[in-house]
């Protein structure tokens, strides 16, 4: 496997672990941030000790010109991209619907679907075969949250996945026949750094007894996933959304 992948929020969590193993699979690794350098640098270098090839990249993926920029610096430093992730996210304290303001909202949504239909945009222009590209694949991080609602914590993030799975749904098909597939994963409840953004760094603990297999996962098993749907062996999926959730 090799190619050029761009990792969104690929400085922590999942997308670190994604950046990290397709490097070991081939990949030459665009790690992008929107405020943390030094985490994505340390992602880079790690990839570098290992012999693999990564740059860090800062851009907010809801702001166009950022997102221009990124895809740009790309082409230059390595080469065109072949695979995108679009893994970049937030979310904000745990709330219920009457404490949710619209500025909120637009926040959530600027950053959660904003901005990787801006990431989908400037890689199929690139992947297109029918403008002259080879093709490529794209997956979108999504959220079991889509599917249980996120009510009295996370409604608003839910309902931003909800437009993530709709939008993979609709983008597989819209290119179906131009080469570049896409899907995306559900993650449910993993042991990342996000927990702690929303108020409740051990939300996994508390929550983990719900998932039928009796533990919260690893950001590790969410990029296995993922590196499966960008690889040759997924060749004839598209349009899919692949639960990684323990059951739930």
């Amino acid at each position: 496997m090799s190619g050029v992948l761009i990792v969104t929020g690929g400085g922590r969590g999942i997308g670190a672990a994604t950046a990290r193993l397709a490097a070991k699979r081939g990949y030459a690794i665009c790690v992008n941030f929107a405020k943390n350098r030094e985490s994505a640098e340390g992602v880079v270098a790690g990839i570098g000790q290992d012999g693999g090839r990564a740059i860090a990249v800062q851009a907010d993926v809801g702001v166009e010109a950022d997102v221009a920029r990124l895809f740009d610096t790309v082409d230059r430093e390595l080469g065109t991209v072949t695979a995108l992730v679009n893994n970049a996210g937030i979310i904000e304290k745990q709330a219920r619907l009457g404490d949710i303001d619209a500025a909120r909202i637009a926040r959530m949504f600027t950053a959660n679907v904003t901005g990787p239909f801006l990431c989908a945009r400037e890689a199929v222009r690139r992947m297109s075969t029918r403008q002259g590209g080879a093709g490529g694949a794209i997956v979108n991080v999504s959220s079991a949250a889509s599917r249980i609602g996120g009510g009295g914590e996370y409604l608003d993030y839910a309902a931003s996945k909800g437009a993530i799975d709709t939008f993979t749904l609709g983008l597989a098909k819209e290119i179906a026949a131009e080469g570049i597939r896409v899907n995306a994963v559900r993650p449910g409840i993993i042991y990342t750094e996000i927990h702690a953004s929303g108020g409740e760094p051990g939300r996994v603990d508390r929550m983990k007894a719900f998932v039928p297999m009796g533990r919260g996962g690893q950001a590790e098993e969410v990029a296995a996933a993922i590196l499966w749907l960008l690889s040759d062996e997924a060749s004839y999926i598209t349009g899919t959304i692949l639960d990684v959730a323990g059951g739930r």
